[in-house]
């Protein structure tokens, strides 16, 4: 008897699944990081901390899937994973991963708690910045996910 074994993506620790994971929560934080940058200019009411607060949220849990779950998950593959690639690639890419992961939290910490007007004066400049630093940090994330999708299996049988 054949059957399609078939995971719950949301809880599992499969690598393809991690990795849908990861382009679920970096498209929520893209677009919130839109809505914020539309609210410009940046005044202190309550539509701008809230938005900002939302988006630093989502951008910290999106940082934490790709260090957290997704490398690890790749160290953990087996010595004749199809992952190898990726597991090499990631790697390679770590360190300049984990630099845009110093850029995004150090955004998120200068604007965690209080606001005030000189800081929502520069948030505009901020975000830019951190625009850049997330444009680099996706471009490699893109190489590691084409990696993984080239190595996975697509039918388990049973």
């Amino acid at each position: 008897m054949n059957a399609t074994i078939t995971a719950d993506s949301v809880h599992s620790k499969a690598l393809p699944d991690l990795v849908a994971k990861l382009l679920a929560a970096r498209q929520e934080s893209l677009v919130l990081y839109h809505r914020l940058a539309a609210l410009k200019p940046f005044t202190l009411v309550d539509p701008v901390r809230h938005q900002l607060r939302c988006f630093r949220q989502t951008l910290v849990d999106y940082l934490a899937l790709g260090p957290f779950e997704v490398f690890q998950a790749l160290e953990e593959q087996p010595v004749d994973s199809p992952y190898q690639q990726a597991r090499q690639l990631a790697r390679q890419l770590y360190a300049r991963i984990a630099r845009t992961t110093q850029a995004a939290l150090a955004f998120h910490d200068r604007y965690d708690g209080d606001l005030s007007d000189p800081a929502l004066a520069r948030l505009d400049e901020e975000l830019s910045r951190l625009g850049e630093s997330l444009a680099a940090r996706i471009e490699l994330e893109d190489q590691i996910v084409v990696a993984v999708r080239h190595g996975r299996k697509t039918t388990i049988v049973a």
